[in-house]
């Protein structure tokens, strides 16, 4: 679990220092250019229609882990719009939370009681 959380650690201060740049040079506008590739059906679009299906995917775990509740429709939400930017910084502390049991970590904590 140790290198789980030190993985998640690394990714997230990779993030947030590639974003933090990304947004310094280039603003805000992602979803045009993200949106816009896809349409445009070439490779950059291909690895972004991907990238949505992975976040799309990421949304529902962490939705499902929280039995679809109000709380758990916005992590969701945060989940997909968030990327691994959210992601990292959740299964961050999700897995202190678990205390090092992989199965509360994945099913979340009221699954394996």
């Amino acid at each position: 679990m140790r290198a789980f959380q030190l993985l998640v650690s690394i990714l997230l201060v990779a993030i947030v220092g590639y974003t933090a740049i990304t947004i310094d040079r280039h603003g805000w506008d992602l979803l045009p250019i993200f949106f816009g590739d896809i349409a445009k059906m070439n490779w950059p679009g291909q690895f972004n229609f991907d990238f949505l299906g992975m976040l799309i995917l990421s949304g529902f775990w962490v939705s499902w882990r929280h039995r679809f509740s109000p709380i758990g429709i916005g992590l969701g939400l945060l989940a997909l719009f968030g990327g691994v930017l959210f992601l990292s910084a959740y299964l961050l502390v999700a897995s202190w939370q678990s205390r090092g049991n992989v199965s509360t970590l994945l099913l979340g904590p009221d699954r394996t009681r």
